[in-house]
């Protein structure tokens, strides 16, 4: 590894790390393109890789946020659990899918989410309207077979999730989404493990940073607004996302 290619790397894990510890998600979504783009590993690769980054950069994070008050570790744990499960199934489906179709999908999920992350306001700091446990649960395997298939943390989908589903105040949904995406990337490695082939030094660049990254995020989340930052990565989330579709979907022509 050269210097320059050390110093990118440290950057993007970096951003990858403060997204999380700020947003509540979203470092899956700047960490696959990143590994498959820019480092240049295979997306079956950075799949496994993604499932690592994230879950360790966003366990560091729940941390911070649990010095702050900002968890509910009943919900995470009910929600997180079902997600498990699901992602740990799902994560046998993306072997026998080509890395066009891998690569689509993930665009195509990147345009649903930034699309939702422009259009939809939540309630800054205001409860929701619980609808009941069935609704976590069914919310929480959606998410969790998200996460094995296309090694996505669902930090994006989780928040949106625990605000009008769950009730719970906003900054408590971005810590308690933290621990969801731990606990769904844990179970998704789990499920790539058998056939992982795992760049080493890499993965723990990426953490590294990551860490760093997730600390001064989870410090900026009492001091900056939310929803600004939302909107302005959405439009960075779009922009990638359809660059993905616009590279992948050519080769399936």
């Amino acid at each position: 590894m050269t210097l320059s290619s050390l110093l990118v790397d440290l950057a993007l894990g970096f951003a990858i790390g403060i997204t999380l510890g700020l947003l509540g998600g979203g470092g899956s979504i700047l960490t696959v393109p990143a590994l498959v783009y820019v480092v240049g590993i295979t997306p079956q690769a950075a799949v496994t890789a993604s499932l690592v980054i994230v879950g360790l950069n966003s366990a560091l994070g729940a941390l911070m946020h649990r010095s702050q008050g900002t968890l509910n570790w009943r919900v995470a744990l009910v929600f997180g659990g079902v997600g498990m499960l699901a992602s740990f199934l799902a994560a046998n489906a993306s072997r026998s899918v080509s890395p066009h179709v891998l690569l689509t999908l993930f665009a195509l999920l990147m345009l649903v989410i930034g699309g939702w992350m422009l259009f939809v306001r939540l309630p800054a700091d205001a409860e929701g309207t619980p609808r009941g446990w069935l609704a976590v649960l069914g919310g929480g395997a959606a998410v969790g077979a998200l996460t094995g298939f296309l090694g996505v943390g669902g930090g994006f989908l989780i928040v949106p999730a625990l605000v009008l589903l769950v009730g719970l105040p906003m900054k408590q949904a971005v810590g308690t989404s933290l621990i969801v995406i731990t606990m769904n990337s844990a179970a998704g490695f789990l499920g790539h493990l058998a056939s992982a082939n795992l760049d080493v030094v890499t993965t723990g660049v990426f953490v590294v940073a990551g860490f760093v990254g997730a600390f001064v995020g989870a410090r900026l989340v009492q001091r900056l607004s939310a929803h600004t930052l939302r909107q302005v990565f959405a439009l960075f989330v779009v922009g990638l996302g359809l660059f993905l579709l616009g590279d992948n979907v050519r080769h399936l022509l």
